[in-house]
């Protein structure tokens, strides 16, 4: 089991910046592949971006891709997502998510374990 605690959502003006922390923990945590997503009103749960076990691999939606970074520091139980240059399509509720494989994967289903999710809203 991976337990997972998402922080650093916010409000936020268009053009600024969050960085959203995801606490884990669990046995096998370090070898798990993670995620993260946003989910908007009215809309589907969509792929933000992931990262495998060791950071070394990155994948990111393309409509933030050069504005967001996803790191992980395995030490630390923790995972980040910086958010630059935030627009106000941004605004959604951000999950953290953990995948039951060690390589990073765009692809939701293949994501086991979940946090409660941090609200971003941002303003134009």
């Amino acid at each position: 089991q991976v337990q997972l605690v998402e922080s650093g959502g916010g409000l936020v003006q268009a053009g600024g910046s969050l960085r959203l922390s995801c606490a884990a923990s669990g046995r096998t945590w370090s070898s798990n592949a993670m995620g993260w997503f946003r989910q908007a009103p009215g809309k589907e749960r969509e792929f933000v971006a992931a990262i495998s076990w060791n950071g070394g691999i990155t994948y990111y939606a393309d409509s933030v891709k050069g504005r967001f970074t996803f790191s992980r520091d395995n030490a630390k139980n923790t995972v980040y997502l910086q958010m630059n240059s935030l627009k106000p399509e941004d605004t959604a509720v951000y999950y953290c998510a953990a995948a039951r494989r060690t390589i990073a994967t765009r692809v939701l289903l293949e994501y086991d374990y979940w946090g409660q999710g941090t609200q971003v809203t941002v303003s134009s």
